[in-house]
């Protein structure tokens, strides 16, 4: 059998996803006739991060949340709360928010995406504040522990900058896309960002084909995940939209941010003295065409749909199904997510509250009501 007399370059291969990526390292040649083992230095490229910067965003939204809760103020502006001894911090009634948080009408004070704002009030700032708010305990822990898990993974092999990046502008796309087809409610949530580093992985896993082993086993496995994820988002109170514009955006954004040179490049440039062989482009044609084309649709895509939002678009206009997209109606709910408008009579203490969608109206003896009581008596009579 043949052998090969030329020189053959150091390898090591590292965990990436369940051990499929080849990981090349740099090699420290010592001078001819020193003995002594070889030391690996590891390329830039390939290097692992200690990651830092998504263990501070779980931190940041949790404060967020924490103060949205004192800004609530339950036992104040509100009939009645859960976990009393809270104190501010107790959460309104199951009937206005089952997932244990505060009132619509707090988390719109503290920059929730209402659509009237940003168009008619000039806020977009909403736009990318209502990834740092979540509607309740259960929401919180949801996300926070899915960007634990998956921005983690992104931050060890990518690095703060370009994952913080992408985060945040999936974020910003979520909003955007939601607030073209939701207008009429707020919305709030990491969810887009979530979406967004999910999208990314997915286009990584692409773009970066050729290096990886059992990739068709991973391919398949995120798409899975990624589909229930999306599949979860038709139940009601969901904004799926705010899921989908985030990933899309982080899967244009993976293309851009996480492509990889090739390993016959690498294993070329880092090649001992004396080592020849033929010239190898550092990435391959389809991981420039993919370069190029997820950067026009990014850009493309975010401007034309912020010029949309700031005209008064509404996006439902020109699609009559999208709807389903984020609600498909069954025999077990419905989507009909009005917000609840009521009108109040109110004579000495008693207090009559009519919901505008149902009709049905409801007395309460309520001394001196004020109107933040009001909306929460509101907003249960309409539930």
């Amino acid at each position: 059998m043949a052998t090969d007399p030329s020189p053959q370059i150091p390898t090591r291969v590292n965990s990436r996803r369940s051990s499929n990526l080849i990981h090349p390292v740099d090699v420290e040649t010592p001078p001819v006739g020193t003995p002594g083992p070889v030391v690996y230095r590891e390329i830039k490229r390939f290097k692992k991060w200690i990651p830092w910067l998504i263990p501070a965003f779980v931190v940041a939204n949790t404060v967020v949340f924490i103060i949205t809760m004192y800004v609530n103020n339950c036992p104040k502006n509100s009939v009645s709360c859960i976990a009393d001894f809270l104190g501010r911090f107790s959460f309104q009634p199951f009937k206005e928010n089952p997932l244990l948080g505060p009132s619509s009408a707090t988390l719109q004070k503290m920059g929730a995406l209402d659509v009237k704002k940003v168009v008619d009030g000039h806020q977009g700032w909403r736009l990318i504040t209502c990834n740092w708010l979540h509607a309740g305990v259960f929401h919180l822990l949801a996300n926070m522990s899915s960007l634990l898990v998956i921005g983690i993974w992104l931050e060890r092999d990518f690095g703060f900058i370009l994952v913080g990046l992408l985060y945040i502008i999936s974020g910003f796309g979520g909003s955007l896309l939601s607030a073209l087809f939701i207008q009429s409610n707020i919305s709030v949530g990491a969810s887009g960002a979530l979406f967004g580093l999910l999208g990314g992985m997915l286009s990584e896993l692409i773009t970066n084909w050729t290096i990886y082993a059992n990739k068709v086993a991973a391919f398949v496995t995120l798409l899975v995940i990624i589909a229930i994820n999306l599949a979860v988002g038709i139940l009601p109170h969901v904004d799926n939209f705010a899921h989908i514009g985030g990933f899309l955006t982080g899967f244009l954004l993976g293309f851009v941010f996480f492509i990889r040179p090739q390993f016959g490049w690498v294993s070329q440039r880092y090649a001992p003295p004396g080592h020849s062989s033929s010239a190898r482009p550092k990435f391959k044609k389809y991981q420039y065409i993919l370069w190029v084309v997820s950067l026009i649709l990014l850009i493309v895509g975010l401007t034309l749909g912020l010029v949309m939002l700031l005209r008064g678009v509404d996006a439902n206009d020109h699609c009559s199904w999208c709807h389903y997209l984020s609600c498909v109606p069954t025999s077990r709910w419905s989507c009909n997510s009005e917000p609840a408008y009521c009108s109040s009579t109110q004579l000495g203490s008693q207090v009559n509250v009519t919901c505008s969608t149902s009709g049905k109206t409801t007395t309460y003896f309520l001394p001196g009501a004020s109107n933040s009581q009001i909306q929460s008596l509101c907003s249960q009579q309409c539930s």
